[in-house]
C-alpha cells in the first residue's frame, strides 16, 4: 500500500461537513508522519478502508450486523497487502457480504467519506482508533447477499431507515451524501 496514494486521495477530498474536514486534516498529518499507518499493530491509530454500497437507484445501502461489535455498519476493515485503498475497500465489500468482487462497481473516482472513530478493546486487542477512508460502490440489489461468518446479518436498508440501524454522525453524513447523488449519473466508469 502506498501512503502517497492515500495522501493524494485525502488532498483531493472536499466535504461540506466540518467534522469530516477536520478528520481529513488530521488524517493527512498522521499519514505524512507515520510510515506504518496501514499496519493494524500501529497504535493508537491506523488506516482502514470501507465500502458504502448502494443500489443503482441510490435508494438503499447494504449494511451488516457485525458479530464482534454487535452493531450495524458498512463493510470495511484493515488494509492488508492490497495494491490500492480502493482495492482494499472492494476486497472488504466482497468478503463481508459474500458477493463476488466483480459485481461491485466504484461510483466515484475519489473518496466518498473520511471518518476517525474509536474501536473498543476486544480480547487481547487494546482500544485504538481507525482512520477510515470510504469508497462509494454500487451493487445490483437483486443479487443474493450470502454474508459471511463475521456478521449476524447483511441486508439492504432504505436510506430513510439507516438511522434505525446506525444513528452515528458518520452514517448520517453518508446518507446525506447518497441522497444528493440520487438521480445523478455520477460514475467512475
Amino acid at each position: 500500500m502506498d501512503r502517497q496514494e492515500v495522501l493524494e486521495l485525502l488532498q483531493d477530498h472536499r466535504s461540506r461537513f466540518p467534522e469530516e474536514s477536520a478528520y481529513v486534516a488530521r488524517a493527512r498529518t498522521y499519514l505524512a508522519h507515520q510510515s506504518a499507518c496501514f499496519d493494524r499493530r500501529t497504535l493508537p491509530l491506523h488506516v482502514t478502508a470501507s465500502a458504502w454500497i448502494v443500489s443503482p437507484q441510490r435508494g438503499h445501502v447494504l449494511l451488516l450486523h457485525h458479530r464482534k461489535h454487535g452493531q450495524w455498519f458498512q463493510p470495511g476493515g484493515h488494509i492488508d497487502d492490497d495494491a490500492s485503498a480502493l482495492e482494499a475497500a472492494l476486497r472488504e465489500g466482497s468478503e463481508e457480504t459474500g458477493v463476488a468482487g466483480h459485481h461491485l462497481r466504484p461510483v466515484l473516482r475519489g473518496l466518498f467519506d473520511v471518518d476517525i472513530h474509536r474501536i473498543p478493546a476486544h480480547g487481547p486487542e487494546p482500544a485504538h482508533g481507525h482512520i477510515d477512508i470510504r469508497f462509494l460502490l454500487e451493487l445490483d440489489h437483486a443479487l443474493p447477499i450470502p454474508g459471511n461468518a463475521e456478521s449476524h446479518d447483511v441486508r439492504w436498508v432504505p436510506l430513510w431507515q439507516v438511522k434505525l440501524f446506525n444513528h452515528s454522525r458518520s452514517a448520517y453524513r453518508m446518507v446525506e451524501k447518497t441522497r444528493r447523488l440520487r438521480g445523478s449519473h455520477v460514475s467512475a466508469r
